[in-house]
C-alpha cells in the first residue's frame, strides 16, 4: 500500500485529474484536518495565550466549516466549469482538500446542528475523517469502486454495483463504518460484514436481534467489551485528538474556531 501512494506522482505533466490529484486532496485534508485539530486545542488551552483566537464578526462566532464549504463550492465549481491546465488542476486539488478537511473536522455540528465540537458527540467528526481518509486513500491506490476492474455489460455492471452498495449499506448499518467504505470497492469484505456480528448499539442489532434472535445481542455485548484493549486505545486516541475524556459531556470551554 505505502508503495502504491509513494509511487504516484503529485504533479504530472497532464492536464487531467486522476490519482495524482487525488493524492493531493487526501494530502490537503489529512494536513488541514490536524492542523485545525491542533488549532481548537490550542485556543481552548488558557495556557496558550499567543496562538491566534477564534474568527469573530462582533458578537458572531464564524466555525472554520464555513470557510471550508466555500472552499468546497469555489473549487468543485472550477472543477466542473473551467478548463483548468496544469498547474491549476493541482490548486483546484489542493484548495478543495483544505476545505473538506475544515468541514469534515466539525461534521457532528452538520449532524446535530448546534455547537457538539467539545462534546462527546464531537467524537463523531474524527470518525468522519477516518473514513474519509479511508475512502480517499483506496482513490489514491486505484482500487476501482465496486470491483469492477473490467468492462462489462449495462446489466452485469448494474448487478455488481447493487450488491456492493446493498452490502456496504448493511455493513453501516452493523455499525462497521470502515468495512462498509472499503465495500463499495473491495466487495468481498461485504460479505465479511453480513456473516459477522453488528455492533450492540448499530441499528441492525435494534431491529434485528429481538425475539428469537435476542441470543445475537448478548453475544455482542460479550464481543464488543468497551474494556478490551483495541476500545481503550482507540478512546485514548480519540481523547488526544479531540480533548475529550470519557466524562466530557458537554462543552466546557469556548467554542472552537
Amino acid at each position: 500500500m505505502l508503495a502504491a501512494i509513494v509511487s504516484v506522482d503529485p504533479f504530472p505533466e497532464t492536464a487531467a485529474p486522476g490519482r495524482s490529484t487525488a493524492f493531493l486532496v487526501l494530502t490537503a485534508f489529512l494536513v488541514t484536518f490536524l492542523f485545525i485539530r491542533t488549532s481548537a486545542r490550542l485556543i481552548r488551552n488558557p495556557n496558550v495565550t499567543w496562538w491566534p483566537g477564534n474568527v469573530e464578526s462582533g458578537d458572531l462566532h464564524i466555525h472554520h466549516l464555513v470557510w471550508g464549504i466555500c472552499l468546497v463550492l469555489i473549487a468543485g465549481f472550477l472543477g466542473f466549469a473551467a478548463n483548468l491546465q496544469t498547474p491549476w488542476w493541482h490548486i483546484s486539488a489542493i484548495a478543495f482538500g483544505i476545505g473538506a478537511g475544515l468541514t469534515i473536522d466539525e461534521f457532528a455540528l452538520w449532524l446535530y446542528l448546534r455547537d457538539v465540537y467539545w462534546a462527546q458527540e464531537g467524537r463523531l467528526s474524527v470518525d468522519a475523517g477516518v473514513i474519509a481518509t479511508v475512502f480517499a486513500v483506496l482513490v489514491v491506490l486505484g482500487t476501482k469502486p465496486f470491483g469492477l476492474d473490467e468492462p462489462e455489460s449495462v446489466l452485469a455492471t448494474a448487478v455488481l454495483v447493487l450488491q456492493a452498495v446493498a452490502l456496504s449499506v448493511i455493513a453501516f448499518l452493523k455499525g462497521r463504518y470502515v468495512i462498509g467504505v472499503v465495500t463499495l470497492f473491495v466487495p468481498f469484505w461485504g460479505l465479511v460484514a453480513l456473516l459477522r456480528l453488528a455492533k450492540p448499539n448499530s441499528p441492525w442489532a435494534r431491529w434485528r436481534y429481538r425475539g428469537a434472535r435476542a441470543g445475537r445481542l448478548v453475544r455482542a455485548r460479550a464481543r464488543f467489551r468497551q474494556d478490551r484493549l483495541s476500545v481503550t486505545l482507540s478512546d485514548r486516541l480519540v481523547a488526544a485528538t479531540t480533548g475529550l475524556s470519557d466524562s466530557d459531556h458537554a462543552p466546557d470551554g469556548p467554542p472552537s474556531d
